[in-house]
């Protein structure tokens, strides 16, 4: 028997605080944009068949019990009660929250008091620069508000996060770019986008990247992923960027979507400073969880391996991800356990240090 009694999860966003609708439930569950086939519902995946099986007897149903039972006692708990009782039913004990989605979503002290556990900040690089645009009137204004919103932010965060590795372009190049070439992206930037418009200038994000990487703070990279509409992007050119971050102090932690996994697990096992998350890998595997686990396990030093949820919008997301990491982890090392190939001690070491142990030294968690 694996025990992972503390779970620390590394990359998760915080929850919904407005109640939902069958539709708009579904589609947050799905992450997807379309509707379901004619004569099925968004239930009708992995996801929506975990969800009937863990989710219900946290809020007093039975395993299994129908979508519409599900939604109608959740919306008499209420949203907050609902929340309450799924993010403390997950067994996490620590959430870093990246804080940079849009929408109406806790933050960190509220994900902490309704999952009666302890929570910090991940500030993602983008929001943040879309920000300092807003209230900056010129380029040299922008660019010296820019740099001290970066420091600044790393004062109280524990990591920053970015989405340029699923952006075309050469954001991750090896090298800062030069003050003549950031000046001129930000000044057609700026010219060109109204308040609120979104960053995805390649230099001015290669230019933010390398600030975060000063900053000394770890960095967590999106690769090999998207949202919806986004057939995501290959993460080759983060060997270049990790290559030239190579001796500069900060961790770079790799959020790489299946089946790019082995590449992020091939470079935390080459470079000191790289770290391979777990979660994006498995979201969505359903029964192939624990083989795409084992992958990682079998490419990277286990001292390099993080656990995530990688959830957002809705606590049920929270609970999911942490039963997927636990049996996928039950499953590997017990698996290799049974086998002999593993002493049950070694295993247990190793399933801590993979729950909560990396993250926690990662991150300064003390």
């Amino acid at each position: 028997m694996i025990e992972t009694p503390s779970l620390v999860d590394q990359h998760c966003h915080g929850v919904l605080r407005t109640e939902l609708g069958l539709g708009t439930f579904e589609a947050r569950l799905a992450r997807t944009e379309g509707p379901p086939a004619p004569g099925t519902t968004l239930f009708d995946t992995q996801t929506g068949f975990a969800l009937r099986r863990w989710c219900p007897p946290l809020l007093g149903l039975e395993p299994h019990c129908p979508p519409a039972r599900y939604l109608a006692r959740r919306r008499e708990l209420g949203v907050l009660e609902a929340g309450r009782r799924l993010l403390r039913g997950s067994g996490i004990t620590t959430y870093l929250v990246d804080t940079g989605l849009r929408g109406d979503l806790t933050g960190p002290g509220e994900m902490a008091a309704a999952g009666d556990a302890a929570a910090h900040e991940i500030v993602r690089l983008e929001p943040l620069a879309e920000q300092v645009a807003d209230t900056s009137g010129t380029v040299d204004s922008f660019l010296t508000n820019l740099a001290e919103a970066v420091h600044g932010a790393a004062a109280h965060a524990v990591a920053f996060t970015s989405v340029a590795g699923v952006r075309p372009g050469p954001a991750l190049a090896a090298e800062p770019p030069g003050p003549g070439e950031v000046r001129g992206a930000a000044g057609r930037w700026l010219a060109g986008r109204r308040v609120g418009g979104e960053l995805s200038d390649p230099v001015l994000l290669r230019h933010l990247l390398w600030i975060a990487v000063a900053s000394g703070r770890p960095l967590q990279l999106h690769a090999g992923l998207g949202g919806p509409g986004s057939a995501g992007t290959d993460p080759l050119p983060l060997t270049d960027f990790v290559r030239a971050t190579a001796g500069l102090g900060t961790d770079l932690v790799l959020l790489c979507g299946h089946p790019y996994h082995h590449h992020a697990a091939r470079l935390a096992g080459l470079f000191p400073h790289v770290y391979a998350d777990s979660g994006a890998a498995l979201v969505r595997t359903g029964a192939r969880a624990a083989t795409v686990l084992a992958e990682i396990l079998e490419l990277a030093p286990f001292g390099k391996v993080l656990f995530s949820s990688g959830a957002q919008g809705l606590p049920e997301l929270h609970v999911l991800g942490a039963h997927r990491f636990r049996e996928s982890l039950e499953r590997v090392l017990g698996g290799w356990v049974t086998e002999g190939a593993w002493c049950p001690a070694d295993a247990q070491r190793v399933a801590t240090m993979v729950a909560a142990e990396n993250a926690m030294r990662v991150y300064g968690l003390g």
